[in-house]
């Protein structure tokens, strides 16, 4: 039940905690009215924005669990010197508070395990544009609630480096706009989408030299360049910077350029910055999924904060645990089916729900098998005209239901395994659906796949823009036995920085992003991304059912959960 202070009372004690002047060596009030997140509110009424309106009668609120956060975004880069934290009763025994430049890499400012509550003042150094609290341990049985969090300091003058060129208008001296690239314009060069990407035009061939350029709105001083290139890059090319767009001074030129992810030290001053390419890669033109410019001074446009990072093995924030009754099909309000032909030339039928039952004993399976009576399990094809269908199986994902980005996501699952089958575990980027963003763009992360082909192993593998399909970047894991001769625990912890990928608590591949981004292509899992479970039958790699294929084979799953 949630507890309630008349407000008049409220008020006067939160009047009674605040010392709204701040010490005298700290700089002004600077997180007033500025946006604020938080893990959770209690209700609409005590809303994460009450901590930073400056109202003393009005106070956040968290639900009654650990952990909690609540983090304040101050608009640009400043200098903290002092945080205030105006607890209502219901305050933080232990937290942590931190400082970071991008919502992504922290820097403490202070930790505690021995929270006196009131009204805490503290002296704090540090440098950046958002201030978060991690709250982990309650001082009461409620939540945690703040009548403020206040932050003191100095606003950037233009010292720190930042990034200068996102949203900005670009130029170039073609696009292109086909089938293979439609719409590939210079402005998704600066939108810090590393799935989308500006590429010189076809129309004439591609040719040399090609460029492209960003106005950065003023004056700026550029101390760093970044390139991610697609793998049409360039071998030759400079880089420039422009009082005028049109008289250009060179910063940086190469003729040994390596494609992937360049990051390049430069100094330069002007309002306009551009990538002249000479020398192309391949027969192709030049092609950049992001190019961005940092410094100070500009225009800049505050790009919008990454998610925050979980903390490992983090709260349990959903799950199935498949406890329903025997012959019970998935949960509705977790799961649906997806219903057709399979992808990947797969020869299985997914059905609704027709070949995914709970067993009664805490398990869900999801079976493949031969019909007997070909057809009869499938429509008509509406295509061919034909409703045979030889096998079927199941599918199912929790788009809409359940869509998520980071955390530690597992599964308890005992595999199918005989020639031709391909049981899998695995995510998929929510904007495959929810912006019709094509695959690989979208971003895939298979947690587990298996081909029957290969009893003893197991695949752990990203696919993106750059590194797909095949050349997937991923890594196999032998389990010295068959994968389908118990039941096993597969999971990846995934943040910003990193994705590891485990078998039974045997982390066996860990995925660094700044690795990635400079060997194999773009790092494109930062947004939401649902759940997929499916058992295939065929397919390019398991290759079709044999002689010795048994069937029906049933992936069996004895859970599913996610923590943050």
């Amino acid at each position: 039940m949630s507890r309630r202070l008349p407000m008049v009372a409220a008020a006067l004690t939160a009047a009674a905690l605040i010392v709204p002047v701040p010490a005298q060596a700290a700089g002004p009030l600077i997180s007033q009215g500025r946006p604020v997140t938080a893990s959770t509110s209690e209700n609409a009424v005590f809303a994460a924005t009450a901590a930073v309106d400056g109202d003393l009668g009005t106070r956040w609120s968290s639900e009654f669990r650990d952990p909690q956060w609540i983090q304040i975004d101050l608009g640009t880069t400043a200098k903290v010197d002092q945080v205030t934290l105006a607890w209502e009763t219901a305050s933080a025994k232990a937290y942590t508070l931190s400082i970071s430049q991008d919502g992504n890499t922290w820097q403490e400012l202070r930790r505690t395990t021995t929270g006196p509550g009131g009204t805490e003042t503290l002296a704090v150094n540090g440098q950046g544009r958002y201030v978060r609290l991690d709250l982990t341990q309650r001082a009461t049985q409620w939540g945690y609630s703040l009548w403020e969090f206040q932050v003191f300091g100095t606003r950037d003058t233009g010292n720190a480096e930042t990034l200068l060129s996102y949203g900005k208008t670009g130029s170039a001296s073609t696009f292109q706009d086909d089938g293979a690239c439609p719409q590939c314009t210079p402005a998704k060069a600066f939108d810090r989408d590393p799935a989308t990407r500006w590429a010189t035009s076809a129309t004439n061939g591609w040719v040399d030299p090609g460029w492209i350029s960003v106005d950065l709105g003023a004056t700026a001083t550029i101390s760093k360049v970044v390139l991610q290139w697609d793998p049409a890059y360039a071998t030759a090319y400079k880089l420039e910077v422009s009082d005028d767009n049109a008289n250009w001074r060179e910063m940086y030129s190469t003729t040994t350029g390596r494609g992937f992810k360049e990051t390049l030290t430069v100094s330069g001053t002007g309002r306009y910055v551009r990538m002249y390419g000479t020398a192309r890669s391949n027969g192709y033109g030049y092609s950049l999924w992001e190019f961005q410019v940092y410094g100070t001074g500009g225009n800049p446009t505050p790009a919008p904060p990454l998610p925050p990072n979980p903390t490992f093995p983090g709260r349990l924030v959903w799950s199935d645990e498949f406890n329903a009754a025997a012959g019970t099909g998935p949960d509705a309000s977790k799961w649906q089916p997806e219903i057709g032909p399979g992808v990947n030339n797969e020869l299985q039928y997914y059905t609704n729900n027709n070949n995914a039952r709970h067993d009664g004993n805490g398990n869900l399976v999801l079976q493949a098998r031969r019909e007997v009576t070909p057809g009869s399990a499938c429509p008509v094809d509406p295509v061919s005209g034909s409703g045979t269908c030889q096998y079927t199986s199941a599918r199912l994902n929790t788009h809409g239901k359940f869509d998520f980005t980071y955390g530690r996501v597992e599964a308890r699952i005992k595999v199918s395994s005989t020639q031709g089958l391909w049981p899998a575990f695995w995510l998929l980027g929510a904007d495959f659906f929810d912006k019709r963003t094509p695959w690989p763009a979208c971003g895939e992360i298979d947690i587990m796949e298996h081909v029957g082909k290969e009893p003893n192993n197991v695949y752990s593998t990203l696919h993106a823009p750059g590194y797909y399909g095949a050349g997937g970047f991923g890594s196999p894991l032998n389990l010295g036995q068959p994968a389908s001769s118990a039941f096993r625990t597969f999971a990846v912890e995934w943040d910003s920085s990193h994705m590891t990928f485990s078998v039974d608590g045997n982390r066996f591949f860990t995925v660094d992003r700044a690795q990635l981004e400079s060997t194999r292509g773009p790092w494109v899992y930062d947004h939401p991304f649902f759940i997929i479970l499916n058992n295939a039958v065929g397919g390019d790699w398991p290759g079709p059912p044999g002689a010795g294929t048994q069937l029906p084979q049933d992936m069996i799953l004895d859970y599913v959960r996610v923590y943050q």
